[in-house]
């Protein structure tokens, strides 16, 4: 055992001097220091590591940056695009308006009896059988019970049912309950119309008690007869179909409303008008 011993301490000791033989020659040849090459021989991969760290923590903390850089952009483009939309809605709103208004000039240059009250739709109550909606102008503008409501192209709307100081309800000419005194334009015969949802026709309009001999062609004009309530001639809608009623007498007519319902924002309330 102690003879192995020897052995491997004559080995290591062998081992070494040939090392500081090797390092003695090689820094006789290059000039270097041996402790240097040995400080940077083990430093070299440590300054490695340390540095490639610090590249790792310098591409971790730029990429949060331009993470946060990035999610600011986004939400700034956002609240841009927000402000776009919001002017290009006002921007509509504004073209339509002034189109009614270009409309209204008409209608009341061809008018000049008419005295006109203005109201913006504020809120819908209607169903399969009753159409009405609510204004944001009533009497404190002149608005009445049974006064009529128009577009601004003199199309019929409905009637004012109820008023109050500063709101007023409108029925429109959907609503089956409203009866409304017509004619054809281009023949003359005269019915009454109403809303067709009693025959399954909710966003149509039906023409009763025509003439059995009267002729009825599509896209015939169907305007107010005139009255106390309605002033003459307001578009009330177009013929789609015709046909005779179940008594065989008589005939009817199915009209397209000639004003938009649906899409209706805001309306003209005739106030005064010359009846005749």
């Amino acid at each position: 055992m102690r003879h192995f011993f020897s052995t491997r301490i004559r080995v290591v000791l062998t081992v070494v001097a040939l090392v500081a033989v090797i390092l003695t020659v090689i820094s006789s040849l290059t000039g270097t220091n041996v402790p240097n090459m040995l400080v940077k021989g083990i430093m070299t991969p440590l300054r490695t590591g340390v540095s490639k760290l610090a590249s790792g923590v310098e591409n971790i903390y730029d990429y949060i940056f331009s993470y946060e850089a990035l999610a600011a952009e986004n939400e700034d483009l956002k609240q841009q695009l927000a402000q776009m939309q919001d002017n290009a809605r006002v921007a509509d709103a504004v073209s339509r308006e002034n189109q009614r208004l270009r409309a209204l000039l008409d209608l009341a240059s061809g008018n000049e009896d008419y005295s006109l009250a203005d109201g913006y739709i504020i809120s819908w109550d209607s169903t399969e059988w009753s159409s009405t909606f609510t204004i944001n102008r009533g009497a404190n503008v002149g608005i009445a019970v049974d006064m009529c409501a128009v577009t601004a192209n003199g199309e019929l709307v409905g009637l004012v049912t109820e008023v109050g100081p500063n709101y007023a309800v409108v029925k429109t000419v959907l609503d089956s309950s409203l009866e409304i005194s017509a004619t054809i334009a281009t023949s003359g015969y005269n019915g009454m119309v109403k809303g067709g949802y009693t025959v399954n026709l909710p966003d149509k309009l039906r023409m009763n008690y025509l003439d059995t001999d009267s002729t009825i062609h599509i896209n015939d004009q169907v305007v107010t007869t005139g009255s106390v309530v309605y002033p003459r001639g307001l578009i009330v809608g177009n013929v789609i179909d015709a046909g005779f009623d179940d008594t065989g007498v008589a005939k009817y007519a199915i009209l397209e409303p000639a004003a938009d319902i649906g899409s209706l924002e805001q309306v003209f309330i005739i106030t005064e008008f010359n009846v005749g």
